[in-house]
């Protein structure tokens, strides 16, 4: 990266760069302050009330120290990425870099998710009560299903109401496990391996977001932060990681189609990705605004829109001509959810509880980050550094706007990946990667050593 992007890192900046560091350091102690609160807040409230119906506030989590088989190899990939990752995402050829980046993030996923061992950590997360796994039987007749799916929906409606996350979702996330079974790849097992296989992608869709609307020096620095991830706690043990891949591929072709590359083709795939997406969560719909920084950026809007609207077009019309109507499926689930836990939920805490969770899953350095993007954005400069704030801004966003909807109280740690997720290239703006990446990791595996996550 050029030194003109980062504040103070020009020759004659000591000064400047201390400062910069003791601002980093005041914003890593906010965020580590507003996680404090919660957690103190929280546990009196929920042993108070019983209202905020998680063990240990503001995670859906408890407490219990363990090891597992997993522990070695995380450790040994923290230190591999910490040592070594900024160099090699510096020298690696691109192609090289996003299948390193992949590997690496299998690697580190896999590895937290075995910490709880096999049956706990990967083979039994998407088979409990409130899972997909647990209605393939009655997707024998998908259109059937599908035409009876909001039916469902409702505790009270019908005699076999769906579990939570067939009824919090559109049917495009059962239907992919349906599928998976009818290909020989059912059970608990398959799933893990799907949700975390496709899930790792994700970062690579990211980086090639970056490189194409702000530069690559800036992706490469990123890249490492994108592995380490603290939020891969919850990645490999829940749908999420997948949801989180399929949108950043679609933010990430349409940032290809923006900007003259193909953008007929690559156009009509980000909105086939974009209707998948909203099909396999309704909260997902907010990433238009994501896709609205990337028209922002783009050098040209106009060409590639009407490609990606009619692949955009495709997902509903098929989904709607089997029966499934989006919006009174989510009319339903706003009833739904007011029936239960989070219509219980007090939005008072949790308005601001959700915010501290994610301290925890995109980690300490990303407050630091946040603080930087904040003050290039500010400059309004135009270089490559404001270009990536402007990216996670519209994330940030995305964020905000789900938060104060109210159908996102608790277990965002979980329900916000795919939105988390785009606040770790803030990362590239700060200087002594290592020390910030060692940070990272040593979060993540206090997380998953600590407490027996939900999710």
């Amino acid at each position: 990266m050029t030194r003109d992007l980062l504040p103070g890192a020009g020759p004659d900046a000591r000064p400047d760069t201390r400062r910069d560091l003791r601002r980093d350091l005041y914003a890593v102690a906010a965020a580590a302050l507003l996680f404090a609160v919660a957690a103190l807040l929280g546990t009196a409230i929920e042993h108070r009330d019983g209202t905020l119906f998680v063990n240990w506030p503001p995670l859906l989590a408890d407490w219990g120290p363990h090891t597992g088989p997993g522990t070695p190899a995380a450790i040994a990939v923290a230190v591999a990425v910490v040592a070594y990752g900024p160099a090699v995402a510096a020298r690696l050829s691109w192609r090289g870099l996003l299948l390193a980046v992949w590997v690496a993030g299998m690697a580190w996923t896999w590895s937290l998710a075995l910490i709880d061992g096999w049956q706990r950590g990967i083979a039994r997360r998407l088979t409990t009560r409130y899972e997909y796994l647990q209605v393939i039987d009655r997707f024998q007749d998908i259109p059937q299903t599908l035409r009876d799916f909001t039916r469902h929906i409702v505790v009270g409606a019908s005699p076999e109401h769906w579990p939570a996350h067939i009824a919090g979702h559109p049917p495009a996330a059962t239907l992919t496990f349906v599928y998976l079974d009818r290909v020989g790849l059912g059970g608990g097992a398959w799933a893990g391996v799907w949700c975390i296989t496709v899930g790792a992608t994700a970062a690579l869709g990211i980086l090639v977001t970056v490189r194409t609307l702000a530069d690559e020096k800036l992706a490469r620095r990123a890249a490492p932060f994108l592995v380490l991830v603290p939020g891969a706690v919850w990645m490999g043990t829940s749908a999420d990681g997948y949801f989180a891949a399929v949108a950043a591929w679609a933010v990430a072709l349409l940032a290809l189609a923006v900007t003259g590359h193909r953008p007929r083709w690559t156009g009509l795939a980000s909105g086939l990705l974009f209707g998948l997406t909203v099909y396999l969560s309704y909260g997902l719909t907010l990433f238009v605004v994501i896709a609205a920084a990337v028209l922002l950026l783009g050098s040209e809007r106009t060409r590639p829109l009407p490609f990606a609207l009619a692949g955009f077009a495709v997902v509903p019309v098929v989904f709607t001509a089997s029966g499934f109507y989006w919006w009174e499926a989510y009319d339903l689930l706003v009833t739904r959810y007011n029936q239960g836990a989070g219509g219980i939920r007090p939005q008072a805490y949790w308005v601001w509880a959700n915010l501290a969770c994610q301290v925890l899953v995109v980690g300490l350095a990303t407050a630091a980050g946040l603080r930087r993007t904040g003050t290039v954005i500010a400059r309004g400069n135009g270089t490559a550094a404001f270009r990536l704030g402007v990216l996670v801004l519209g994330a940030l966003v995305a964020m905000v706007v789900a938060d104060l909807s109210g159908m996102s109280k608790a277990e965002t740690e979980r329900i916000w990946l795919p939105f988390a997720l785009w606040l770790l290239p803030a990362c590239a703006l700060l200087t002594g990667a290592r020390a910030w990446l060692a940070a990272q990791a040593v979060l993540a595996l206090l997380v998953n050593h600590l407490l027996l996550t939900g999710w």
